[in-house]
């Protein structure tokens, strides 16, 4: 497909962002290191990050099903953690230090390619969030990165956690364009195939060490979406930036 007909009629790109913007599982093991180490506590951090977002699913389930009113994810990041606290030997931290932990996921790095391809993108379209992940918590990576949105927007602004399609449409809308004219890029297969569903264009660009090096899922396009890229760079390129 030529990058004339990839973005025919597109206006603005929405990303994923925790695993397709930002490395999550190495931030995480970084900043627990250096936390412990600090305190003369020692675990395997990197299962600590898989069991944290081990528990983000079921947390948002909780309120896509209607058993939960909306939360915002700090909150039920903040849940999550409680259960591994002791688990994981931190125990006896007060509450600056658990409010600390919780915010890691505010403090992501994002992966090498990230802000330039988001630079070359940007100058020809708009740029910004379609995550999971709350306002203040997407502004404040933001800050933390550099990353250069336009626009943050997620399930907060849709008050509707992904895959739902509320959570895609009502961010289409607050745009003021229509399902065709936004372009979701994603590492998940599965993201992308909801918003496609609901009308959307799909970039898929793939994050293969996200889970670590034994990761098995989401390693290659599922379907023929509208873009398939090897990273932003490569990205921004296949759109004419």
């Amino acid at each position: 497909m030529s990058a004339r007909s990839e973005n025919s009629g597109v206006a603005a790109l929405l990303f994923d962002v925790f695993g397709t913007v930002v490395d999550w599982r190495s931030s995480i093991v970084a900043e627990m290191s250096a936390f412990a180490a600090a305190r003369q506590r020692q675990a395997d951090w990197a299962a600590f990050a898989d069991d944290w977002r081990a528990l983000y699913q079921p947390a948002m389930e909780e309120v896509r099903s209607g058993r939960r009113g909306w939360t915002i994810l700090d909150v039920l990041h903040r849940e999550s953690l409680d259960k591994l606290l002791d688990t994981y030997g931190l125990t006896g931290l007060d509450e600056a230090d658990k409010d600390h932990i919780t915010k890691v996921w505010h403090r992501l790095m994002p992966w090498p390619d990230a802000i330039a391809g988001l630079k070359r993108l940007k100058t020809r379209y708009i740029i910004g969030t379609l995550s999971n992940g709350n306002v203040g918590l997407l502004t404040r990576m933001a800050k933390h990165a550099g990353l250069p949105w336009d626009v943050v927007l997620g399930a907060e602004t849709a008050r509707a956690y992904k895959p739902q399609p509320q959570a895609y449409l009502a961010n289409v809308e607050l745009l003021n364009l229509r399902p065709a004219q936004v372009m979701l890029v994603a590492a998940h297969n599965g993201d992308l195939a909801a918003a496609s569903a609901v009308g959307l264009r799909t970039a898929f660009v793939p994050r293969p060490t996200e889970h670590g090096p034994g990761q098995t899922k989401d390693l290659k396009p599922a379907r023929e979406w509208d873009v398939v890229a090897s990273d932003f760079v490569d990205l921004a390129s296949r759109l004419g930036c």
